[in-house]
């Protein structure tokens, strides 16, 4: 690698701190804390009263995410991606529902797999796991905080690619998370 392109490669990478604002627009929270968790392999968001319901032919998520100090929380729903064994913080493996959704950072925005789980005795609701941030020129310095500025909205920055909005159905077309609308509470 040259010079020049190592030069080139630092200048475009985003340096982040240990936690993190961040959006979840697809499932309506626009302002989350979270934590980056290298040690991590996948995300985890904090969610309760899981009702999975088929529609459409199709397998979905109704959960609840609270927000600690709001008088009312989130409830979204999302079409599952999978369900897989995860470790939780204790090492042991559990059954997690999986969704996809998108993670807005700073003025980025891509789309990660995130796991249900209940993170009530938790500090953070969301944990980005390396997964979420792979292969996106991220450089995580644990010894600061909220380096990425706050989660811009999408409707400002715009979908420059189709691969970034978010209501393009996905390659597997497995997923595409949406609020539901009988709760309009901001995080």
């Amino acid at each position: 690698m040259t010079k020049s392109l190592r030069r080139h490669i630092a200048r475009e990478r985003l340096e982040l701190g240990w936690r993190e604002s961040v959006g979840l627009p697809g499932l309506g929270i626009n302002n989350l804390r979270a934590k980056i968790d290298t040690g991590a392999r996948t995300s985890a968001l904090h969610a309760v009263d899981l009702q999975v319901q088929e529609q459409d032919g199709e397998r979905w998520i109704d959960f609840h995410v609270p927000h600690p100090g709001t008088p009312r929380s989130r409830r979204c729903k999302a079409r599952l991606v999978d369900e897989r064994p995860i470790k939780n913080t204790s090492g042991v493996p559990e059954i997690r529902y999986v969704v996809e959704t998108i993670l807005v950072l700073g003025k980025r925005h891509w789309r990660i797999e995130v796991s249900l789980a209940d993170r009530e005795k938790m500090e953070f609701d969301l944990i980005l796991g390396r997964t979420a941030i792979r292969n996106r020129q991220l450089l995580v310095n644990p010894g600061r905080s909220f380096l990425a500025g706050p989660p811009i909205e999408l409707a400002s920055i715009g979908h420059s690619t189709p691969e970034d909005h978010p209501t393009r159905r996905l390659k597997r077309g497995k997923t595409q998370a949406h609020n539901a609308s009988n709760h309009g509470a901001e995080p």
